[in-house]
């Protein structure tokens, strides 16, 4: 069965909020990362607001299911744990001295990756349209 035969249902007006709020949650993580000596993938992973976005997506998550707002939960989640993943990989990089420009580049491109995600899923959000795992 496709993901799309699975949303079926429409959201509470105030889920729809919800979700956006933890989008700005997490934007403001990458903000705080870009504007600031933290890294940017830092910020997000270990910023108060996106833990607090990381919580209320696991909270909320339940009343989100059979909506095309599921999809957008999931799609923060794992962004949000990816993001921890390469955070841990550069930091083990970053305990060698040869793996300290690599530990950079990954910094950096997970990062941007971040910043990726939040922005095309918001962007789906504002379209009422849902996250897919696979795009």
């Amino acid at each position: 069965m496709s993901e799309e035969a699975t949303v079926s249902s429409v959201p509470a007006p105030s889920l729809v909020t919800i979700t956006h709020l933890v989008y700005a949650l997490h934007a403001l993580s990458l903000l705080i990362g870009v504007t600031t000596a933290a890294t940017i993938v830092g910020a997000f992973v270990f910023g108060v607001p996106s833990i607090v976005a990381v919580v209320i997506n696991y909270l909320k998550r339940g009343e989100a299911r059979g909506t095309f707002l599921e999809s957008h939960f999931r799609w923060q989640i794992r962004t949000f744990w990816f993001a921890l993943l390469w955070c841990m990989i550069g930091a083990m990089l970053f305990a060698t001295f040869v793996g300290i420009p690599l530990a950079v580049v990954v910094f950096f491109a997970a990062g941007i990756w971040a910043i990726y995600r939040i922005a095309r899923g918001w962007l789906a959000l504002r379209d009422r349209k849902p996250m897919y795992a696979n795009s």
